[in-house]
């Protein structure tokens, strides 16, 4: 009978208040918890169907879920690992208990919005929950290959050898120096004419001096991080020929300090014109070893980059040596009657020990060294799938891709659909403690209201029974 069905509509109705007012009490309790989403309780009509103008309540029904796309504010900390995402997108994570029994691969993967990850006592770089953060691993210069992005199988637990030390070989040295213009005028009054040393199949043309050669050293770092010099000699001169009437001509020696070996030796001219004087005009490579068959010129110069390749057999190394383009105010130059270092620059650094882990919006984790050096060596990507709040809600703020959800895809932090990785910052829960308490209001009021309705079908088969009386 249809009284009967409003006591159960009445019953379904405190049970689904119930499960709001538990929905509520979670997320106020979780008002201050990093990453939290909000819990919410959906109510559905039940209908049952109608004859012969009778009504029977069918009651109320309740589904629950999490508001995951709803996100917190992003705050500031003073952890550089602490990380969030700006924007649409998770963070990959995996529980530290599979990763411990584990020997290798096959961590399930979890994803989460926030984390403080700091090292543990193996390098992993894990929350306090136990939720260690998942990357790509990069090759010793920095590079990350090619993998998959619709499996986890590339990723690895992050993981960082705080006593490891790490140099990094220079590779190129940024050389801004200015010649006097005032010693390469020609006076032979003045000059010394120095024979040809060599009379052989490479003849060297004789030339005259018309100063001392400038000296300076320039630092660089090997292979194996040690501290190595250059002594670069820059000689005024021009050819001792009937033909070459040039001025502003320099012989630039570069020798490697340690093992005296020569590592580059050339011709450089510099414009006199109006537009264009002082910058390099031509740079010619010299023979630095005439009578060796195969070893004419030691070193190559490139006018499209100004970059001088200098090679030294011992200790290894390769390096560029930057100087400047033809007809461009960078680099090298001869003006006035100054000798100067204006920019002298390198790269690499010797060894250090690792300081920080710092990411960049892109993803990729730059272990830095208190040498000043910086390293890639992993890069987080940012998870996305095509239904975020059908994720399967675990505990600590993560979530695992359901029938729901959709198949997760790794993208590029800042690239795609996904926002950029945020160092330094936590997002807060995603909780409205105003509205919360404005719901429990609301849920109280509805909780009564049903009870209120048991109590009066309650009355009302108390009538009824009173009948027979």
């Amino acid at each position: 009978m249809t009284i009967s069905s409003s006591l159960n509509a009445g019953v379904t109705g405190l049970n689904v208040n119930s499960t709001k007012l538990a929905t509520i009490s979670d997320n106020i309790a979780n008002s201050s918890t990093y990453g939290y989403k909000r819990a919410v309780a959906d109510f559905h009509s039940l209908v049952i169907d109608q004859s012969r103008g009778t009504y029977s309540a069918g009651g109320v029904r309740v589904t629950t879920g999490r508001e995951v796309t709803q996100r917190g504010t992003l705050i500031t900390t003073a952890n550089p690992t602490d990380f969030a995402i700006g924007g649409r997108g998770f963070l990959p994570v995996t529980p530290i208990s599979s990763v411990e029994s584990l020997s290798g691969g096959g961590v399930p993967l979890r994803m989460t919005t926030t984390g403080s990850f700091k090292p543990d006592a193996n390098g992993y770089l894990v929350t306090d929950s136990g939720q260690v953060l998942m990357g790509w691993p990069a090759t010793q210069d920095g590079e990350i290959g090619a993998v998959a992005r619709d499996t986890a199988t590339d990723l690895e637990p992050v993981r960082v050898d705080a006593n490891q030390y790490e140099g990094d070989a220079t590779t190129r040295i940024n050389l801004g120096v200015n010649l006097p213009a005032s010693i390469t005028a020609h006076d032979p009054a003045k000059a010394t004419v120095i024979p040809n040393p060599n009379p052989g199949p490479n003849p060297v043309t004789p030339k005259e001096e018309l100063g001392d050669p400038i000296s300076m050293q320039l630092e660089y770092f090997g292979n194996l991080g040690e501290t190595l010099n250059f002594d670069v000699a820059f000689e005024p001169y021009h050819a001792a020929t009937a033909t070459d009437t040039n001025t502003n001509k320099w012989l630039m020696t570069v020798v490697q300090k340690e093992t005296n070996e020569v590592a580059g030796k050339f011709e450089i001219q510099f414009d006199d014109t109006t537009t264009q004087g002082g910058t390099i005009k031509t740079v010619t490579p010299v023979d630095t070893d005439p009578v060796t068959a195969g070893n004419q010129f030691k070193g190559a110069y490139d006018a499209q980059t100004g970059l001088i390749t200098l090679q030294i057999a011992a200790p290894a190394a390769q390096v560029e040596l930057d100087i400047g383009r033809p007809g461009v105010a960078r680099g090298l130059s001869q003006l006035s009657d100054v000798f100067a270092p204006v920019s002298i620059t390198k790269d690499g650094s010797p060894v250090g020990n690792l300081a920080t882990i710092e990411a960049d919006a892109n993803g990729y984790l730059h272990a830095i060294y208190d040498t000043g050096f910086s390293r890639v060596i992993y890069q987080v990507p940012i998870i996305d799938v095509p239904n975020a709040n059908g994720l399967a809600a675990l505990p600590n703020q993560t979530y695992q891709v359901s029938g729901e959800s959709g198949a997760f895809y790794l993208w590029d932090a800042g690239d795609g659909p996904v926002g950029d990785i945020v160092g330094f910052a936590r997002e807060e829960s995603a909780t409205d403690v105003a509205g919360e308490l404005t719901a429990l209001i609301q849920t109280q009021r509805a909780y009564n209201s049903n009870a209120k309705v048991i109590q009066t079908v309650d009355e009302m088969l108390q009538e009824t029974t009173n009948i027979k009386r």
